[in-house]
């Protein structure tokens, strides 16, 4: 097997802001396997809180693809991945997720069968998918939550985490006004203390929030616990679940984990997750980095697995270098081409 590599930019419609930063761009590098004629494509994309700067991810990911060349075909490969022979322990997760998704994408080729069909499942997965909301004026709040729904969104993620609380309790409040139908995630990205949450938690559930990802800086579990016990909304961890042993540890003591292929390592490791969490009572979120439909699309192969599916990552780009997912009517797809499913409709010129 012979792999290459392809630097692009990805810019956002407009600028995401968080409680921690904001983001208008990132670089996407993609990963190519060619084997007997047949290629498959896999992605990762820069993360300044995952330490993974452009020039990283290129040394990273040539060094895992030439490393390929051991593997006879791209079933072996898959196999060692499984097994947990290869790559090395300490790989970066997310360069781990994008060769093992360029790997699924070849073999799915190679077999004619989509990877759904490849990971068990029979028909092809689909899932009503939250659409985010950054930190941002009330009045521009308001009016995407009225295009988003109107577009056939049913849920809406809004960010928080702003300086002050009632920034975002009202910011919410504008929505649900504007959206009375839709369904409400909050994600303040770790920006809360444990006082703080204790006493927005209930202003929230007033206005209809289903549950709340990471209200707690990371770092300290066992008060994520202890806030999820007496919280009166579902606590999703995120940023405090990123290994299996992470998830391990919050089993049956959070009411979900939000799983990103990037942060535990791609999909057979999402899979093994699932496993863990089975019958504890924590349940699944899907979730994402910004990227393009190639990056999302080993995801959207899993959604029939979740409870909550935030892969809106490709739909906050301006310009979409791959299609082959959907998500603009609110519902991303897996469908039944071979592989990911996936196909490059835009030239983009290379960064590196």
């Amino acid at each position: 097997m012979k792999a290459s590599l392809r630097t692009v930019r990805l810019t956002l419609t407009e600028p995401l802001r968080i409680s921690r930063s904001t983001m208008s761009a990132r670089d996407a590098v993609w990963l190519t396997v060619a084997h007997d004629g047949v290629t498959g494509h896999g992605e990762a994309v820069t993360s300044v809180y995952y330490g993974l700067d452009t020039a990283t991810l290129q040394r990273l990911l040539a060094a895992a693809g030439a490393d390929l060349a051991r593997f006879p075909d791209p079933e072996s490969a898959l196999a060692a991945l499984r097994a947990g022979e290869w790559p090395a322990e300490g790989t970066a997760p997310a360069v781990t997720a994008a060769v093992e998704a360029a790997l699924l994408d070849l073999a799915g080729k190679r077999a004619d069968r989509p990877v759904h069909r490849l990971l068990g499942a029979a028909a092809p997965p689909a899932a009503a998918t939250a659409r985010t909301l950054g930190i941002t004026s009330l009045a521009h709040a308001a009016a995407e939550a009225r295009r988003l729904t109107a577009s056939g969104f049913r849920i809406l993620k809004v960010k928080a985490g702003s300086a002050d609380p009632e920034d975002d309790i009202e910011r919410v409040r504008v929505i649900r006004d504007a959206a009375p139908r839709a369904r409400l995630l909050l994600d303040p990205n770790g920006a809360w203390t444990r006082a703080r949450a204790e006493a927005l938690l209930p202003r929230f559930a007033d206005l209809g929030v289903e549950a709340v990802e990471q209200p707690l800086a990371p770092g300290d579990p066992e008060a994520l616990g202890a806030l999820a016990r007496r919280s009166p909304l579902p606590v999703i961890a995120d940023e405090d679940a990123v290994h299996l042993d992470d998830v391990r540890r919050l089993a049956g003591r959070v009411q979900g984990v939000n799983v990103k292929l990037a942060k535990c390592g791609g999909v057979h490791a999402a899979l093994r997750i699932a496993e863990a969490v089975a019958g504890s009572g924590t349940a699944l979120m899907l979730g994402c980095l910004t990227a393009s439909s190639l990056g999302l699309a080993p995801a959207v192969h899993l959604a029939d697995r979740a409870r909550w599916a935030d892969l809106d990552g490709h739909l906050l780009l301006a310009h979409d270098p791959w299609t082959g997912i959907g998500g603009a009517d609110g519902v991303v797809r897996a469908g039944d081409r071979p592989g990911l499913g996936v196909r490059e409709v835009t030239a983009h010129a290379d960064v590196a």
